[in-house]
């Protein structure tokens, strides 16, 4: 058995080359002309043509009714052409695609074997500069005022309103059964960070399926509330995705042995405009 299969979603065709070279599975999302290398979105059950709202999530909901149980590693893990795993951070500014491969993990250290998940090290929201708090959510603040002063109200909910819209995650957070309902309010409500972007490497497929079934339960009775068609700007247009986002932290720190691992940012779209261009081992 692999011990670990690593896919790294891209919106662009031309990403294939490098995604191989580091010898991950590329994973074609969007609209454009993938060729037949690519695992695509919108085959089989799928709800491909929600992505533009819905982000990572309509390939996370194609393994789950497609390709889940053919996978055959100890361990799932998911990237994106712009945000990898590493066991060590490094400024953005200082990557270069030849840089890029003696970073990137191809198999789980053994520091991480005792864990069932791995998330991104916490993102801190609470650290924004006033002005900005002021300029971007006004009626967060006119209803949270405490936030300008007292940094530990700026916690998930304040940050998740400031940026997509007030009281959406409270109106899909009543949507949740009890139990999760209860529990994510309050983790919202009292933590200052989130485990961001959407990644995570997953050990057990069962918990995986657990997961997959109660967010896309979760989203789909926020789509029935939300809709798509007032949706505007990007903070609410890609509201679902976001709302997993939060979700995903809470869910599998509360049902899983969870450790973090950093998350290096580099975007290897500059690095295709020359096909020729490889990674030296």
């Amino acid at each position: 058995m692999k011990q670990l299969t690593m896919y790294c979603l891209t919106i662009q065709p031309k990403h294939l080359k490098i995604i191989k070279d580091i010898n991950y599975v590329p994973v074609g999302l969007g609209d454009n002309n993938f060729s037949g290398e690519w695992i695509r979105d919108n085959t089989g059950e799928n709800i491909s043509k929600k992505n533009k709202y819905y982000g990572e999530y309509t390939f996370h909901y194609w393994l789950w009714k497609n390709h889940l149980d053919k996978i055959n590693s100890e361990w799932i893990g998911f990237c994106q052409y712009r945000k990898f795993w590493s066991l060590k951070e490094e400024n953005k500014d200082s990557i270069s695609l030849k840089s890029l491969k003696s970073l990137l993990i191809n198999e789980i250290p053994k520091d991480y074997q005792n864990c069932e998940v791995i998330l991104g090290k916490p993102m801190p929201i609470n650290k924004l500069k006033i002005m900005k708090i002021l300029k971007r959510g006004m009626g967060v603040v006119i209803k949270n005022p405490q936030s300008l002063i007292n940094k530990n109200k700026r916690n998930i909910k304040f940050h998740f309103d400031m940026w997509h819209g007030k009281n959406y995650l409270d109106e899909a957070i009543k949507l949740l059964d009890e139990e999760n309902r209860k529990n994510f309010n309050d983790f919202v409500n009292t933590e200052t960070a989130f485990n961001p972007h959407n990644m995570f490497i997953c050990k057990s497929k069962d918990l995986l399926k657990s997961y997959y079934e109660i967010v896309f339960n979760w989203l789909k009775r926020c789509e029935d509330l939300f809709g798509f068609d007032d949706l505007s700007g990007y903070g609410k247009t890609r509201i679902y995705g976001f709302l997993a986002e939060r979700f995903m932290s809470y869910w599998f720190q509360k049902n899983a042995k969870v450790k973090t691992m950093p998350i290096v940012f580099y975007d290897i779209t500059k690095d295709t405009n020359e096909i020729k261009t490889t990674i030296p081992t």
